[in-house]
């Protein structure tokens, strides 16, 4: 390395310094700062391996990714979060699938990008924790003004104890704060598979209903309008026409609701994968949520501390807390520092010694920081069981509530059957002018709605299986193992 033969370089010379001042002056006094001049092309190979200064200014347009930037965007799958990504191929050139969309909001959330962003500042962070402290040099210089009289220096090179001793503590917390970090960015990676599954499955149901509340709106529309024309005529009342204009105002305001969610959620989706809003997304294909078993269930329930990088990262949160009160209680002691000293005084007499700067412990002990430290742990360990506790509640709720939307979509897909009969009888016999337009209507109005109670069931039965499948959490990538390993003495 650059810099630590350039620094041994500088040790090495003002050793030599300390060698020459040993020595009894025969020739005349050096001019000021000669030999401080010698050190200057050392200090410049030092500079050399620096870090140098480059503006990145900001960027004053839109970066969103258009449609076009969006057919030549390539994922690569192995950098997936979870297994079923990792196995699945990105191609946007036949419409995305739920897995696709799923992959593009991995590789291209914006929430995901700053998250990267604090992973790296958590490992620049790790890698300063762990780099030692630069030795201090000092140099004086006196120059008398009386005739007979010698210039007095006094060179000293001096190392921060205390410093190293904490090393050990510090790189400790950094590394597990790099562990909770990087849990935290896949578990943060696990929640937006989950919302772009479930947006998918939103607009998928959307797609589907909107035709069939059009249908019932046209229907109630096409009612009223015969209605009032009968009341022109004077052959129906006020009361029965006012009845049908409230159907048919329920009917569009129905669906000029679901058209304002629609767009919602394309917005929602939009923005979820990072693309500019004026895209639309081609979708292909269905849900393809299959239920969790009981069993699959509760092996999974059992195993969630292990599992979920949520409560993995809180438990490497806790271990970086552990080794932060571990540092706070090492500094109670006296800080230390050590150096060594080459003197010379006005009348030409050479010392030579070390000085120690140690101090006294008297008054604040660092015991401010040992009680800050010590409150933030058990903080930590609360919002640990806080977090596992509602992980069990959320998933026992989640269970219940797919059990009893289950129920509801069977007795519903149960009178569809039914109500479909129905509505072609009624329409074969409106066709055949023995069945009035009010009657029909009903009869095609009650299978729409049943179709749309079913789409509404199916679709909130597909985001719950989800939602599910995202607490109970998948399994922990290969890569992440270490990070468990400081953690199994904590999560007793």
């Amino acid at each position: 390395m650059p810099v630590i033969k350039a620094a041994r370089a500088v040790i090495s010379a003002v050793a030599s310094m300390f060698a020459s001042a040993a020595r009894p002056a025969i020739k005349p006094a050096p001019r000021p700062y000669a030999q401080l001049r010698a050190l200057v092309p050392l200090c410049a190979l030092l500079i050399n391996g620096c870090t140098w200064y480059h503006r990145e200014p900001l960027a004053p347009e839109d970066t969103s990714t258009s449609a076009r930037s969006l057919e030549r965007i390539r994922i690569d799958s192995s950098s997936m979060p979870l297994p079923e990504l990792a196995a699945h191929r990105f191609d946007p050139s036949d419409g995305l699938d739920i897995d696709e969309v799923a992959m593009l909001a991995v590789a291209n959330n914006p929430d995901l990008k700053l998250a990267r962003d604090d992973l790296g500042i958590a490992r620049a962070q790790a890698y300063s924790a762990g780099l030692l402290p630069d030795p201090q040099l000092s140099i004086a210089s006196d120059y008398p003004g009386q005739i007979g009289t010698t210039r007095a220096f006094s060179y000293g090179l001096s190392m921060d104890v205390t410093a190293i001793v904490l090393r050990s503590a510090n790189k400790q917390s950094a590394d597990a704060t790099v562990a909770k970090t990087d849990l935290g960015l896949l578990w943060q990676e696990w929640q937006i598979v989950a919302q772009a599954r479930q947006l998918f499955i939103k607009t998928s149901f959307q797609q589907d209903t909107l035709p069939l509340l059009q249908r019932q709106r046209d229907l109630a529309r096409t009612r009223y309008d015969r209605m009032a024309e009968a009341r022109r005529d004077g052959n129906l009342t006020d009361d029965t026409l006012t009845a049908a204009l409230t159907a048919y105002s329920d009917a569009r305001k129905q669906y000029t609701d679901a058209e304002r969610a629609a767009e919602q959620t394309h917005h929602d989706l939009n923005a979820l994968l990072g693309v500019s809003p004026e895209v639309q997304l081609q979708l292909a294909g269905g849900e393809n949520i299959a239920p969790l078993s009981d069993t699959t269930l509760d092996a999974a329930l059992a195993g969630l501390p292990r599992r979920r990088p949520d409560l993995i990262a809180l438990q490497a949160g806790y271990e970086a807390q552990e080794q932060k009160y571990r540092a706070a209680i090492l500094s109670q002691f006296p800080s230390l520092s050590v150096g060594f000293v080459r003197a010379r005084d006005t009348s030409n007499i050479y010392t030579s010694g070390f000085q120690i700067n140690l101090s006294l412990p008297i008054f604040n002990r660092n015991q401010g920081n040992v009680a800050i430290e010590q409150a933030s742990r058990q903080r930590l360990r609360d919002e640990y069981q806080t977090r596992l506790n509602s992980a069990y509640a959320d998933v026992a709720h989640l269970r219940a509530d797919n059990a009893t939307l289950t129920r509801q979509l069977q007795q519903t897909e149960a009178a569809l059957p039914e109500a479909d009969v129905a509505a072609q009888h009624a329409a074969a016999a409106y066709a055949e002018h023995t069945l009035a337009l009010g009657a029909y209507t009903d009869a095609q109005s009650a299978a729409l709605t049943k179709q749309i109670d079913a789409a509404t069931l199916r679709e909130s039965l597909a985001e719950q299986r989800v939602g599910l499948q995202a607490l109970l959490g998948s399994a922990i990538p290969d890569a992440y193992s270490t990070a468990l390993t400081f953690t199994d003495t904590h999560a007793k």
